[in-house]
């Protein structure tokens, strides 16, 4: 396999000529949303050559941290038929000859790769994820009941029932400002232990993707925000891409309802799936607290994914890194 540079406007061509779904995050706006963020900033576009037919198309965004630079690709490479073991690795070893003779800084790329390979490492940092729930939209709103589990219906129809809060989109309101929905993200963080992201980015996100590709759903109670999400669109694909609640919106039903809500407003805006974004997997045991919430909602509904994985560009200087990260695994132990 070759790789090729692609100019911004070669690549939402052949993206088209793709014939398949694109992940948001493979869309051209995402790299003007990513350049909004400290650290972060476009790379460029490439396409997998085989016999000089596009084979697969990916988006590169450069991070910078700790005075190294990496490529990332998220859901990328986009192949345009599911790849083989073997055509991974050749995929990979031509990207990585290609990045090292367009731009020596790069110490490795972080991209989804379905098979694990002897050229594949496990992500230095975040939490890849390897299966996610994917919801089918098509035939209104009883054809969805019917495919959920028994317990996915009997707790959204309770929502419906019960639930005291009323949905709205507040996509409007909320790119007016977010503050008062990254309040409701931080009580959310500290409650199940991550950190949020300043309010700036989730701001800059649907600043920058618009409308057409970033929604926001809300709940709300005599006025008072009690729940929302941030989901994305691309094509026919939404994506439930973030979401929080206030303590105890869980005894109101507020989240079933809000996933109903969302469903039903984006199988209005013509998507034909949706996809509620990771759970755990032995791959990934760190999420399984996810799944007894998101299953419920299709009961055929879990797929497997190609998740993250990093492969060196220098693999004495990720050698090293990798070694940074055991001694500080290591203290951090020791210090408990």
């Amino acid at each position: 396999m070759q790789v090729k540079t692609l100019s911004r406007e070669e690549y939402e061509v052949a993206l088209e000529a793709l014939g398949v779904d694109i992940p948001v995050e493979q869309l051209p706006v995402w790299q003007d949303f990513e350049s909004t963020v400290d650290g972060r900033s476009p790379w460029g576009y490439v396409a997998v050559l085989r016999d000089g037919e596009t084979a697969a198309l990916a988006s590169f965004v450069q991070y910078e941290t700790h005075g190294y630079r990496y490529l990332r690709a998220h859901h990328a490479p986009v192949w345009a038929d599911a790849p083989s073991a073997q055509d991974e690795a050749e995929a990979l070893e031509a990207l990585v000859a290609h990045i090292r003779q367009a731009d020596r800084s790069q110490v490795f790329m972080r991209l989804a790769v379905d098979h694990e390979l002897p050229m594949t490492r496990s992500c230095l940092s975040t939490l890849p994820y390897d299966t996610t729930v994917v919801v089918d939209l098509s035939g209104g709103e009883e054809a969805i009941f019917s495919r959920m589990k028994p317990r996915g219906r009997r707790d959204v129809r309770k929502a419906l029932r019960e639930c005291p809060a009323s949905m709205a989109d507040e996509t409007d309101l909320a790119v007016a400002s977010f503050e008062e929905y990254h309040k409701i993200m931080c009580d959310t963080a500290a409650r199940d232990g991550f950190v949020p992201a300043p309010c700036s980015y989730y701001a800059n996100m649907m600043r920058v993707l618009g409308p057409d590709h970033c929604r926001v759903y809300a709940a709300r109670i005599d006025g008072e925000l009690v729940g929302w999400s941030l989901v994305t669109v691309s094509g026919s694909v939404a994506t439930r891409y973030y979401a929080a609640t206030v303590s105890g919106a869980g005894r109101m039903h507020v989240a079933d309802a809000l996933v109903h809500f969302e469903m039903m407003h984006v199988a209005e805006l013509g998507c034909t799936s949706y996809d509620l974004m990771g759970i755990g997997s032995e791959f990934a045991p760190e999420t399984m607290n996810l799944n007894e919430f998101k299953t419920k909602f299709a009961k055929e509904g879990t797929v497997r994914i190609a998740p993250d994985r990093d492969v060196p560009i220098k693999g004495g200087f990720y050698a090293a890194l990798q070694g940074v990260k055991k001694l500080r695994a290591h203290a951090k132990a020791v210090r408990r």
